[in-house]
């Protein structure tokens, strides 16, 4: 099977230093790569280059054998989808001003997917997906909880139907109590949908949790 992701010989460059130093890895679908290090050893810029939010300065980038280093603009963009982020702040992740459902419902909008008749009804399915009652959905971020709203931050990443989910300390800003239930969430939705998943941490407790295989990065290289 190919490989989902295929990152070869990754550079990140800041200025004179460099954050990510020939670094390759792949993902398969539904397959969790579990990423470790340090603070400061490469793990951001390396997310930030896979979600093309940060262009390399060597190497390769290719989902589904598309070469995305290659691609901008609207062929950059109709890939996106297909490939998505969840982040460490489920407050920041999401518009403080926005309901829920507005804010899951806006991929399907942005995509063109959206329809007066099916959209609500697949918004409600969405949040029934992560665990969260439909009625959530009226509210907006601050109303609920942190683990709640980085539900609803599944959602919208959801909602975009993607193949790939990269998991940046998905769960590190929640209470200990709340972070097990979404773990145990996101392996639930890998083996309904096949998702596969870049899962990003420094909790180990976590990555072996939900990784398949681990990879520790220090000073900008994998040392496993």
């Amino acid at each position: 099977m190919n490989p989902l992701l295929d990152v070869r010989d990754l550079v990140v460059r800041y200025g004179a230093a460099t954050a990510v130093d020939g670094v390759s890895f792949q993902v398969r679908a539904g397959e969790t790569v579990g990423l470790v290090g340090p603070s400061g050893c490469g793990k951001s810029s390396t997310v930030a280059a896979v979600l093309q939010l940060r262009r390399p300065h060597g190497g390769e980038v290719r989902f589904d054998g598309l070469e995305l280093t290659a691609l901008s603009g609207r062929r950059l963009r109709a890939v996106r989808p297909r490939l998505q982020p969840v982040f460490q702040d489920p407050y920041g992740s999401l518009s403080p001003h926005r309901r829920v459902r507005e804010q899951i419902a806006e991929p399907l909008r942005v995509q063109g997917r959206w329809s007066r008749s099916a959209g609500p009804d697949r918004v409600a399915e969405l949040l029934d997906m992560v665990g969260l009652a439909p009625a959530l959905g009226e509210r907006l971020p601050h109303e609920l909880s942190g683990g709640q709203c980085q539900r609803a931050g599944i959602a919208r990443a959801l909602a975009s139907t993607p193949e790939l989910l990269v998991l940046d300390e998905p769960v590190s800003a929640l209470d200990p109590s709340l972070r097990a239930g979404v773990l145990n969430l996101l392996l639930d939705l890998q083996d309904r949908l096949g998702l596969g998943y870049l899962f990003v941490s420094h909790d180990m407790a976590a990555v072996r949790h939900l990784s398949d295989r681990v990879l520790t990065m220090r000073n900008g290289k994998l040392v496993t």
